[in-house]
């Protein structure tokens, strides 16, 4: 890859940090090793050790990106600008995703992403599950869809079909927007089709959740005992022109305060918001103490959780999963979600990072990355589950999800 494509892809997921000063540890392509993990990796004793004391049926992985290029039946959906050269940082971003998911060579990449997931699946841990993301468009206030500013768009039946076809593998989270104007009948519907929760992501979607468009959503979410996932903090890994700001975690106050239960995706670890507690005009403040606060207030600890995908990426500060880990007090209302693809996009993270200040040994440090090659589900999880913070490490009951998900659309 020529430096300056290089320098657009970590630009894209904001890793640029100084330019020349930033080289990842681990290349730039993933080398997509297939056969499944060799046998002294399978047999390692820190397999073992990663697997320790989990009751692996109820592992569900709560953020498993479900994309392609539409080259099947899915209805999957690719803005043009992410497949051009004309538009370089969507161009890369998405050549890293296709790259981390080992599916850009299949003959189909619909088909390969979705077979280079089960048999990454096939290496965990038995009874262990993913949790396919639908994506819907971006739409404006007037329930308008507006293709040209969308991402990318996954359709709800395209992954309820997935976990129909694959029980042993999948289950599904649905993505709606609430300003459609036949948004509660979609919700039914996904919740009728298994849908365990749902997925915004604001700042591409142009969702705000303080909004009272969304009210009629929620009081659906509400009695359909549908969990609403969404990102929080500053959002990279697509593109999200001028609407950084709907990632605050302070606007969904208004979903909390109608007792909706709420994921905040990535515990809102990146960038920073205003402090609108204190109004419009209040003082920017770190997204990750915005979400503290949250978390802190004794009226939302029966409704507000998070999820700790994306948290071990090179763009986080190494201090906030530290602080994380030490906070036990949130660990039964924190879930894993691995944002699958990116614990393949080789330069999202650094395993130096976390050695460093002795939140990972050096040996174990080598081991993850060597599991990388063959399963970056598997080293997500390692990582994760291997961390320690003043000898204290992540709860199994992080981990164990499905309790989370289990009365999604029971009436």
């Amino acid at each position: 890859m020529k430096r300056r494509h290089f320098l657009f892809g970590l630009g894209a997921f904001g890793l640029s940090f100084g330019g020349l000063r930033y080289w990842p540890d681990e290349g730039i392509w993933n080398p997509c090793a297939a056969g499944g993990l060799p046998e002294a990796l399978a047999r390692h004793e820190l397999v073992s050790k990663i697997w320790e004391g989990l009751d692996t049926r109820q592992l569900w992985d709560c953020h498993t990106h479900l994309i392609g290029k539409g080259d099947s039946d899915s209805g999957i959906w690719v803005n043009p600008n992410m497949d051009s050269l004309l538009h370089p940082i969507q161009y890369v971003q998405f050549q890293f995703y296709l790259n981390a998911a080992c599916a850009a060579g299949a003959a189909s990449v619909d088909e390969g992403y979705v077979n280079r997931l089960m048999a990454l699946n096939q290496d965990l841990a038995p009874g262990s599950k993913l949790m396919l993301l639908a994506f819907d468009y971006h739409h404006d206030e007037n329930g308008e869809r507006i293709t040209e500013v969308s991402p990318f768009y996954t359709p709800n039946e395209y992954a309820a079909r997935l976990a129909r076809q694959h029980p042993e593998h999948f289950e599904w989270i649905a993505s709606i927007h609430p300003y459609r104007r036949n948004c509660v009948e979609a919700l039914e519907w996904a919740a009728a089709n298994g849908a365990r929760a749902v997925k915004w992501l604001p700042g591409a979607m142009r969702i705000d959740p303080s909004s009272a468009l969304c009210d009629r959503f929620y009081d659906a979410a509400l009695r359909l005992k549908i969990p609403l996932l969404v990102h929080s903090g500053s959002e990279h890994a697509v593109h999200v022109e001028g609407l950084q700001q709907l990632g605050n975690p302070l606007l969904l106050r208004r979903p909390l305060d109608r007792g909706v239960k709420i994921i905040l995706a990535h515990c809102a670890s990146l960038g920073s918001s205003p402090d609108i507690d204190q109004g419009p005009d209040g003082p920017e403040i770190p997204n990750f103490e915005l979400f503290t606060r949250l978390m802190d207030e004794a009226q939302y600890r029966n409704n507000l959780f998070g999820d700790i995908s994306a948290v071990t990426q090179v763009n986080r500060d190494a201090a906030i999963i530290a602080e994380i880990i030490r906070r036990q007090d949130w660990h039964p209302r924190l879930l894993q979600g691995s944002d699958y693809p990116l614990p393949g996009v080789m330069p999202v993270f650094s395993l130096d990072m976390f050695v460093g200040p002795g939140y990972l040994q050096q040996q174990e440090a080598d081991f993850l990355s060597q599991v990388r090659v063959y399963n970056p589900l598997l080293f997500d999880i390692g990582l994760k589950r291997l961390l320690q913070a003043d000898g204290l490490r992540l709860g199994n009951t992080v981990f164990e999800t499905r309790r989370m998900f289990a009365a999604a659309g029971s009436v």
